[in-house]
């Protein structure tokens, strides 16, 4: 069932730009799932939590894990409780459908109103997952056959699938998805992003923090490349613990808010030493 095609544009604390919005806007009109893909940290969970927003629809996440199946997304019939209550409770054991749980993508189905559903991060799980969801997505229905139960969509919800590029997707998957990929901030939308978050943020310790953090992410042969929402998070350390642009301009301090693995610390101290960062 259609509604209303409203468009989306970003939000106050989450930057679009122009490709992005274009995307999602295509795959509103289409009623077809999204797919974004980029690198850690580009806003990709972030993106279903402000098209919620724009919407004013509820959103509903599904972390998706190595051990998930599709069947998860649809429903969960708890036979440990069952059970459980056949040996110890007093409920009505025969009553199957007492447990049933509806999973994330039945709920979104079930709903009344319409919703957001986050399939967030597809390519952790089988590669078998995205094929197994196709059916379900295509039709926006199906049947709970320990009862018999059909749980059918009255209004589609707006789905969103992200990937880290971790595995690839098969193709009769992507057919079906409006694709996206979100390229890393610039510089200066970098800034931008971050005085969504710092307002009061002295000018000249972001143009200072941000030269740095691309500086770091240019590194070669770092393993993992400090992410937006750790640049975020730096920029608060420092500007709590008073951090002038001088004492940026000589060190990194609070290196670990950026560097999560040990041997990337290392190799920044070898790059420093023999003169690679020009700072």
């Amino acid at each position: 069932m259609s509604t209303p095609f409203r468009r989306f544009s970003g939000t106050p604390t989450y930057l679009t730009n122009e490709s992005l919005e274009a995307a999602v806007n295509c795959a509103l009109a289409l009623e077809r799932p999204l797919l974004v893909k980029g690198e850690p940290g580009t806003g990709k969970t972030l993106l279903a939590q402000a098209i919620s927003e724009t919407l004013e629809m509820e959103l509903i996440h599904w972390p998706v894990k190595s051990t998930t199946r599709a069947q998860d997304g649809l429903y969960v019939y708890d036979t440990v409780q069952r059970l459980y209550d056949a040996r110890f409770g007093d409920g009505d054991v025969k009553d199957i459908r007492r447990y049933i749980k509806l999973g994330p993508l039945g709920r979104a189905f079930a709903s009344s109103e319409r919703k957001v559903l986050l399939i967030d991060e597809v390519d952790k799980a089988d590669l078998e997952f995205p094929n197994d969801l196709l059916h379900e997505l295509d039709r926006m229905r199906f049947v709970i056959p320990e009862t018999g139960d059909e749980v059918a969509a009255t209004q589609r919800p707006v789905v969103l699938i992200t990937s880290n590029n971790e595995k690839e997707l098969p193709d009769a998957f992507l057919r079906r998805c409006v694709f996206h990929f979100i390229d890393f901030p610039d510089a200066e939308l970098m800034k931008r992003i971050v005085r969504v978050h710092h307002p009061e943020v002295e000018g000249a310790l972001v143009d200072q923090a941000v030269v740095a953090f691309y500086e770091l992410r240019s590194v070669p042969r770092i393993r993992k490349r400090p992410s937006t929402s750790e640049l975020v998070d730096w920029i608060a350390v420092l500007m709590r613990s008073g951090v002038g642009k001088e004492r940026l301009v000589r060190e990194l301090p609070f290196l670990g808010v950026l560097l999560k693995k040990e041997q990337d610390v290392d190799l920044l101290k070898v790059v420093k030493s023999a003169g690679g960062m020009r700072r």
